[in-house]
């Protein structure tokens, strides 16, 4: 049995908290929240221990991991603080705000052989997980390039001040929304290795960018389109999809179904044929202990736990990986020009690069 404390009853804090209430090899052995309201209803309702500070919880609560579902400011002291306590740690996405942070932090997890997540959901998503199977497959050939989208409904108006208006708190459509296509990008191609043409325009917000759009380059000569929008009505919720063309033909994807076109003499197996392919997520996807609001938001905390169990360090959205995709963030945040290579995107703010990340790019790129 895990002992897990959740800090951050919002609405991920909550969500958490619910599918790992549930989970059998899990104990809740607290929640920590400032909001003393929010504590008192869950302790008469749920029974859980509650506690106003981190601090508090730590000392008393007798721990083997937590989930941090706090703004991304706070992320990465508080992942420090838990490494210092020796906890595993299950982080809300994007892993910090800074990616220098990022890459010490996964290098302390791996130092002190700690399991670390960072909640990039659609890693779970059957869907996706399917693309990442055909590319593996090379049923595409040599892909060529990339649209990836993601639009919602988020910010519809002025807003007032939260952390999410402040770019500071890691608030913007960059932060929140682009960095999930982002980590599939990562996943299905690598590391960025140039970022041109990044535009982050505001459409209500004043002070935090509501669309982002920019053009992206990988190491093995794929380019990609992002195209991100959270002030998009049209949208019932959050909508991510992927566009590859290669040469073996054409993919489209979303969390819903892939549809998957080859062409003539286009390499096949695992069931595609030639012309048009249709596979649902609903035939993908494997049943979970606890269903809510979608099946990966329970497989990527059961895997989570998994590792813990097994002493897993390295695994899927590890905190190495999720460092990675703070790093493509940093580049579409650099002025035009000043991010055009490699090895200009991963040292940011003066922080040196350790040097696993050099061995982990070099493992990454011969998969």
């Amino acid at each position: 049995m895990t002992r897990i404390g959740v800090v951050g009853a919002g609405k991920m804090g909550i969500s958490h908290l619910s599918i790992l209430g549930a989970h059998p090899d899990v104990e809740i052995a607290g929640v920590c929240d400032q909001s003393g309201y929010v504590l008192s209803v869950l302790g008469k309702y749920s029974g859980f221990p509650t506690y106003s500070t981190v601090d508090e919880m730590i000392e008393s609560a007798q721990l083997d991991a937590v989930v941090l579902a706090t703004p991304t400011r706070s992320h990465a002291p508080l992942v420090r603080q838990c490494a210092e306590a020796g906890l595993h740690v299950f982080c809300e996405k994007p892993f910090t705000t800074e990616a220098s942070e990022s890459l010490a932090l996964a290098e302390l997890f791996r130092e002190r052989g700690l399991v670390g997540q960072v909640g990039y959901h659609n890693r779970f998503v059957a869907a996706f997980q399917e693309v990442k199977s055909i590319l593996d497959a090379g049923l595409l050939g040599r892909v060529t390039h990339v649209l990836a989208e993601s639009y919602g409904p988020v910010v519809l108006k002025p807003q007032g001040s939260t952390w999410r208006t402040q770019k500071s708190e890691g608030g913007g459509a960059l932060y929140d929304y682009a960095a999930h296509p982002l980590n599939l990008l990562n996943w299905y191609f690598g590391d960025v290795t140039r970022s041109a043409g990044s535009v982050l325009g505001q459409v209500f917000s004043r002070q935090t960018d509501d669309e982002v759009y920019s053009n992206l380059w990988f190491g093995d000569g794929t380019t990609a389109h992002l195209s991100v929008n959270w002030s998009d009505e049209s949208q019932r919720k959050m909508t991510t999809k992927f566009t590859i063309w290669g040469t073996g033909g054409r993919l489209n994807a979303d969390r819903q179904e892939v549809q998957l076109y080859l062409r003539a003499g286009a390499p096949t197996g695992s069931g595609y044929q030639e012309g048009w392919n249709v596979r649902y997520t609903t035939e993908l996807s494997e049943p979970v202990e606890f269903y809510l609001r979608g099946e990966e938001y329970s497989a990527q905390l059961d895997a989570w736990v998994r590792r813990i169990g097994e002493g897993a360090v390295a695994g899927e959205n590890d905190f190495a990986s999720a460092a990675a995709t703070d790093v493509a963030i940093q580049a579409l945040l650099r002025p035009e020009g000043a991010g055009d290579d490699a090895a200009a995107l991963a040292p940011v703010n003066g922080a040196a690069a350790p040097r696993w990340w050099a061995r982990w790019r070099r493992r990454k790129a011969i998969r």
